[in-house]
Parts: C-alpha cells; sequence; structure tokens
C-alpha cells in the first residue's frame, strides 16, 4: 500500500529549487523542473554516491549530474543517459494537495 509523506509547501520549492529527504529505505531527491515536480532516488547507481551534495541540477533538460564520475540522469525515468553508470535508479510520483507537495511511496 502506497503511503503519501509530505515534503513542503510549493512556495517552498520553486521552479529551479531541489530538496533532499530522508525516508526509511533511502533518500529521495525532489525537483521542480520549471514547474514539473520529480522525484527520483538520491543515488548514483554506478558507485552509490549522493546527487545532490555537488550535482549539477539543470531544470531546464529535467538532469542531475553526478558529481563524482559525471553521469548525467534524466529525473523523469531515472535512467542514466551517459557512462559510466548504465542502470536506472527508481523514480517516484509527487503530487501536490491543499498546495503541498507529497512523496509517495510503495
Amino acid at each position: 500500500m502506497a503511503s503519501l509523506i509530505d515534503i513542503c509547501p510549493v512556495s517552498e520549492l520553486p521552479p529551479g529549487a531541489s530538496r533532499r529527504v530522508e525516508t526509511e529505505e533511502f533518500d529521495v531527491g525532489i525537483f521542480n523542473c520549471n514547474g514539473q515536480l520529480l522525484a527520483m532516488e538520491d543515488r548514483c547507481s554506478h558507485d552509490d554516491s549522493v546527487l545532490l551534495e555537488g550535482g549539477p541540477f539543470d531544470p531546464a533538460a529535467c538532469t542531475i549530474e553526478c558529481p563524482r564520475h559525471g553521469s548525467v540522469f534524466d529525473l523523469r525515468s531515472g535512467r542514466p543517459t551517459t557512462l559510466p553508470a548504465y542502470e536506472a535508479v527508481e523514480t517516484f510520483p509527487v503530487l501536490v494537495e491543499d498546495g503541498v507537495i507529497k512523496l509517495e511511496l510503495e
């Protein structure tokens, strides 16, 4: 059964902003790609490093680059678009209810 986690009011995550959320299982990055809210596991599948700690986030392309080895991940699918990573990471539904961003986890 899916659960919803309150992240923050929409006003606290404007276009081009990101936020890291710790869950019981793993950390998730929440991204505002010019109005589109996306969530992806905050982990490079190449070496399990954290993406949001220094990784360039491109809100126009909806991508984030791993700060360690340069793999770029598509935030919509979790798939890497460049090597050395070749495995996707998990993405999660994001919704807004009553002005609050919510992360859906199963």
